[in-house]
């Protein structure tokens, strides 16, 4: 998922991070470069919904403008893989983890 509006430098990402941890869900959370925050979120489907539907209110702070939801595919959740939630720091680069030098390898099958 994809939010944006004003959810950088207000704490919106540790708000995803820390709500996401208490619902037990996996993924990550990470500020783009384009001021936007970017969430893969997985576990039960209602328990998505539910964080979806947190991540639109938005933190204290924050003002969010919209939320984009795609499906993820097993690379972007590669991330969550230890079975827990993880926020990091902006992402410069608009590519996926698994797809970056230096980061983790990607597990998903390769496309034709």
């Amino acid at each position: 998922m994809r939010v944006t509006g004003l959810v950088q430098g207000v704490g919106y990402r540790a708000f995803v991070d820390r709500e996401a941890r208490r619902r037990g869900l996996e993924g990550w959370v990470r500020n783009r470069g384009d001021r936007s925050v970017e969430a893969v979120l997985a576990g039960p489907a209602d328990v998505v919904a539910d964080m979806i539907a947190v991540c639109r209110r938005g933190s204290s702070g924050s003002h969010v403008d919209d939320v984009d939801v795609v499906a993820a595919d097993a690379c972007a959740l590669e991330v969550g893989r230890a079975g827990r939630f993880s926020g990091s720091p902006t992402l410069c680069r608009r590519r996926p983890p698994c797809l970056r030098r230096h980061g983790p390898p990607c597990t998903a099958p390769s496309r034709p």
